[in-house]
């Protein structure tokens, strides 16, 4: 009687415990205080009679929307007819709001609305600013007045905004549910998550493993000019962060994740498992093996994984499959997958975004196949499609009454374009109607639809010219790390970590696959570990050899000292100037023919990091061109060109006719015809001759 006693005690006090901690995590993991989080406008002006715009804004899925507000700062032509004109606003569709624009003495007026809360979806939310403006008065009851005219604007400024008020959800405890905090705009936004590793023996393997879970995340980050920090373990780096990713090898951990996976458990194996650290979830990827450790990271890295991990631990060992497919770099390709409708009247158009590795630039034969149809009440002398790529149009075509059902148009995009890396396509339609200013607008009419079966049929090639213009190239190759070699400075402080940050949050961004391979060195690496790679050196000339050993290739060269900077061909440099600069340098590698050298450098690593700033997002990417780069303190950036330009190799005939397959295979079609009939010919004149012969 008293075992049973004894046994029902024990597990009562289990099931206690069990939901002590269970409402314990919850606590930790959940943050129920009021946030708010602001997406806002670009500079928008709205022309012309009946006109839109449309701003997108994200709700995450573990945001709990209280209100949505809608800030508004406006300008309006003066001409502005207030009676007759109209601003009607819209979510994903629904419109909630309309006002009539006033003019006032002020030229800038505010407006200030509430969404309904029931009209917001999880994901992307399309607000649309529906614009109606008149400009002439109503001479006559039945008169019709033209309306679309330059005098119909609405400014919007720069400064109105959407903001949500939400309450975060707690984290649920897998795998899963962590990955979509973690990449959460707020948590972003914010600076509230972190991958911390440990520092060791091992931290060059560690820092390899990190820089593949990097990518992985940076690929996906929301917040394109804020990065993910790699920071090393210490109460100080974790002090502010709410989601932590921990990379280490098993004797490297802190003893109190440690005692939550068994050594016993890593026979062969890398764990990754949640738990909860220092009081805030944390994700910790380890391994006795730094091998495996290296390739548990890798699967951090592949977010199609990532999101199907509904436990809260993933045991990784050799059979483990990580990969990512490997990047598409030629393929037919289609725009839609269930086809888009276009609805109103005018200009009406929808975008497709397509994803290109950094270094791959469009080639010849790369084409456009758009299939639609549309409304057969148009006015077919003023309606057409146009097809735009970055907003440069390539093509138009008139629509038709007798191809309304049917339409479509082919295209070659021009090489002119020197399109490298992503780009987008954009369908247009410019849908007129007959006496429109003498009929009611309706919402469903006129209309377009563009088919599922629309294509591109997208052809590359390499962009191998080593220059800051073709960046991320030469350390991506279509869309993975091309055999790269980072040599840091013996000691590393939160500088270097800071430039590791930088320099991987970018190059993750483009990096389309978690598969290549990202090696790191200490200073003293042997030239012959740095053949054939691509190589990255960071810090000074007193820190790191292969800046102090190459010193004399670089564009931008260290005094005797190795102090600062002298002067060049490009740019005077004064002495105490140069000291307090960051210079970005790419440079042919002296270590294998082919090669790339980056050195990201400067007298101390504050300039280093410094000048790593300048290739840390695609905000700051665009203003290095060329070959060499200096920047200060005061952001100051002078950047040059120091190779010399060599002119392309005239193409021929051949070579256009070979780089050309349909062209090629037609050719031979016509050689071998010709070929024939030439035969042909001479077995004739050959029969005849015969006769010939034989008659005299």
């Amino acid at each position: 009687m008293k075992k049973r006693r004894l046994l029902i005690a024990t597990a009562y006090l289990l099931s206690l415990l069990t939901s002590v901690s269970s409402t314990a995590w919850a606590e930790e993991l959940s943050s129920s205080e009021n946030k708010q989080y602001q997406t806002n406008f670009a500079d928008t002006s709205l022309l012309g009679g009946v006109t839109y715009t449309q701003q997108y804004f994200q709700v995450e899925n573990y945001w709990n929307v209280t209100s949505v507000e809608v800030h508004l700062d406006y300008e309006i032509s003066g001409l502005m007819q207030n009676d007759r004109s109209s601003v009607t606003l819209s979510i994903n569709g629904k419109p909630f709001h309309s006002f009539r624009p006033v003019i006032q003495e002020t030229k800038q007026q505010q407006l200030t609305v509430l969404v309904p809360v029931s009209y917001i979806v999880k994901g992307v939310n399309t607000l649309t600013v529906q614009g109606n403006f008149e400009t002439t008065s109503q001479l006559a009851v039945n008169a019709c007045l033209p309306t679309d005219t330059r005098d119909n604007w609405l400014q919007i400024a720069k400064t109105s905004r959407i903001s949500v008020n939400y309450a975060n959800t707690p984290i649920q405890k897998n795998i899963r549910d962590f990955n979509e905090h973690f990449i959460g705009l707020d948590t972003i936004n914010d600076g509230q998550n972190a991958i911390v590793i440990t520092e060791g023996e091992s931290n060059l393997a560690v820092l390899e493993a990190a820089t593949y879970a990097l990518s992985g995340f940076a690929k996906v980050n929301p917040v394109s000019e804020k990065g993910i920090p790699i920071v090393t373990y210490s109460a100080d780096n974790l002090k502010s962060k709410q989601a932590i990713i921990l990379i280490s090898v098993y004797n490297d951990l802190p003893e109190e994740v440690k005692s939550t996976i068994p050594s016993d458990d890593l026979d062969n194996r890398a764990i990754i498992k949640l738990v909860t650290f220092a009081g805030k979830p944390t994700l910790v990827v380890t391994s006795i093996d730094t091998a495996l450790l290296v390739k548990a990271a890798r699967l951090i890295g592949n977010q199609s994984l990532l999101t199907q991990l509904d436990t809260d631990t993933k045991v990784v060992d050799l059979t483990t499959e990580v990969e990512t497919p490997a990047a598409s770099v030629s393929r037919n390709m289609t725009l839609t997958e269930t086809g888009d409708k276009l609805v109103g009247d005018r200009h009406r158009e929808r975008a497709y975004f397509i994803s290109l590795p950094g270094n791959r630039s469009i080639a010849d034969a790369s084409k456009l196949s758009i299939k639609y149809r549309y409304a057969k009440n148009l006015d077919f002398d003023r309606s057409m499609v146009t097809i735009l790529i970055n907003d440069t149009p390539i093509g138009s075509k008139k629509l038709s009454t007798e191809l309304a059902d049917n339409d479509h148009i082919d295209i070659a995009i021009p090489k002119t374009l020197n399109i490298s890396g992503n780009f987008t396509v954009k369908v247009a339609f410019d849908l007129e109607l007959k006496n429109a200013g003498c009929m009611e607008n309706q919402d469903q009419m006129p209309w377009a639809f563009v088919e599922k079966d629309s294509m591109l049929q997208l052809n590359t090639k390499d962009k191998a010219d080593m220059l800051f213009n073709n960046y991320p190239y030469p350390f991506l190759r279509d869309g993975s790390y091309n055999q790269l070699a980072v040599v840091l400075p013996k000691e590393h402080d939160t500088y270097i970590y800071q430039t590791i940050t930088n320099i991987f949050n970018l190059l993750g961004r483009y990096a389309q696959t978690n598969a290549g391979e990202v090696l790191f060195y200490q200073d003293n690496v042997a030239a012959s570990q740095l053949k054939n790679r691509e190589v990255i050196a960071i810090g000074s000339y007193q820190n790191n050899q292969v800046i102090r050993t190459n010193n004399d290739k670089l564009y931008f060269q260290y005094n005797k000292n190795g102090t600062g900077f002298v002067s060049n061909e490009k740019m005077s440099i004064e002495a105490n100037y140069g000291t307090r600069i960051g210079s970005l340098q790419l440079i042919d590698s002296p270590y294998g023919s082919g090669f790339g050298l980056l050195a990201v450098t400067g007298s101390s690593s504050e300039y280093v990091y410094l000048a790593s700033k300048l290739i840390g997002s695609e905000g700051t990417l665009w203003k290095v061109f060329g070959d060499g780069a200096i920047t200060d303190i005061d952001g100051q950036i002078n950047a040059f060109r120091f190779k010399k330009i060599t002119t392309a190799e005239p193409s021929t005939v051949l070579t256009d006719v070979m780089n050309r397959k349909d062209v090629l295979g037609f050719m031979i079609a016509v050689v071998l015809v010709a070929s024939m009939v030439i035969l042909s010919f001479i077995l004739l004149i050959r029969k005849y001759r015969k006769k010939r012969r034989d008659r005299r």
